[in-house]
């Protein structure tokens, strides 16, 4: 798999998942998906802020579904290199190497592979 369809397949697997979850647990998937996007509105943050900061947790946290999708979230917001590169300074500040690790790899490649297709 090239590198521009591997990101895009991590996004689809885990609809697919969520999608699987939903089927077998409708209440509870409904009750996470409401209480997510409250969580992601418009607010005193902006979304392209509540991005950057869900990224640097997911960051912390190891997350590499929820990295990609979060780097997905900053992009689409309209967040720059600059602005998420420095954001992972940030969580770097807290997480040290293991966040750096993800950073120059997995953040790295997805910021290619949307780049990418929007070309």
């Amino acid at each position: 798999m090239d590198l521009q369809n591997q990101s895009v397949s991590s996004l689809l697997d885990y609809k697919e998942g969520i999608g699987n979850f939903t089927k077998k647990m409708p209440n509870l998937a409904r009750a996470y998906n409401e209480f997510t996007e409250i969580c992601f509105q418009e607010g005193t943050l902006s979304q392209k802020e509540k991005q950057l900061i869900a990224l640097g947790i997911s960051l912390h946290a190891q997350d590499e579904y929820c990295i990609i999708y979060h780097m997905k979230g900053c992009l689409d917001q309209g967040c720059s290199e600059e602005e998420i590169l420095e954001a992972i300074g940030v969580t770097a500040a807290f997480g040290g190497g293991a966040v750096m690790s993800q950073a120059v790899t997995l953040v790295q490649q997805v910021m290619d592979d949307f780049y990418q297709i929007k070309q």
